[in-house]
Formats: C-alpha cells, sequence, structure tokens
C-alpha cells in the first residue's frame, strides 16, 4: 500500500473514532454540521448546473442572431444582383422576400 493512502486511511479511522466517542449532544450539532455542508454542496451543484443550463441558452440564443442577420445580408446581396441583372424591384420582393423600400435603398 502507498504511504500516501495508508496515511489516508488512517486519518479516516481516526476521524471515525473521533465521531463514535461523541456525546449525544456533541453528535447531533456534528450531524447538523454534516447536513449543512450536504446541503450547502447541493445547493453549489444545483446553481452550478443552472448557470451552464443559462449559459447554454444564450450560446443558442446569440447563434440564432448571427444565423438571422446572416441570412439578411444573403437576401440583401441576391437582391443586388438582381437589381443589376434588371429585375424589377416588385419581382425581386416576391422571390427573395424583401419589401419594395428595402431594395430600392440598395440602389
Amino acid at each position: 500500500m502507498a504511504l500516501s493512502f495508508q496515511t489516508y486511511v488512517f486519518g479516516l479511522i481516526f476521524d471515525i473514532g473521533e465521531v463514535s466517542n461523541l456525546n449525544s449532544e456533541d453528535m447531533k450539532a456534528y450531524e447538523l454540521s454534516l447536513k449543512d455542508k450536504r446541503d450547502a454542496e447541493s445547493i453549489r451543484l444545483t446553481a452550478e448546473r443552472i448557470g451552464m443550463e443559462k449559459g447554454m441558452e444564450k450560446g443558442i440564443e446569440k447563434g440564432r442572431q448571427e444565423e438571422r442577420a446572416k441570412a439578411e445580408a444573403e437576401k440583401r446581396i441576391s437582391a443586388l444582383k438582381m437589381l443589376k441583372s434588371g429585375f424589377e424591384p416588385k419581382v425581386i420582393a416576391d422571390i427573395i422576400g424583401l419589401s419594395i423600400e428595402e431594395i430600392e435603398k440598395l440602389k
């Protein structure tokens, strides 16, 4: 057995021995402190999980916004190409989905 593992095991045995020698009042205080420690860890883990979920949601929403912006830019590029090719703004609006006003601004 490695020395560090032996030290750890013997430390645990010592701790168990100390706990078993506690009087009832100290045992209740010890158990309460264990409960508080577990509750605090549970709260921390829950907060961490919620934070991760919110971060993922924000990242997904940001990605969606970027994709929408990219799609709108591509619509404008296509509309401009169509204008330069001689298409009428009304035809472009029907095909691309931009308003005639938006297409007129591209000229």
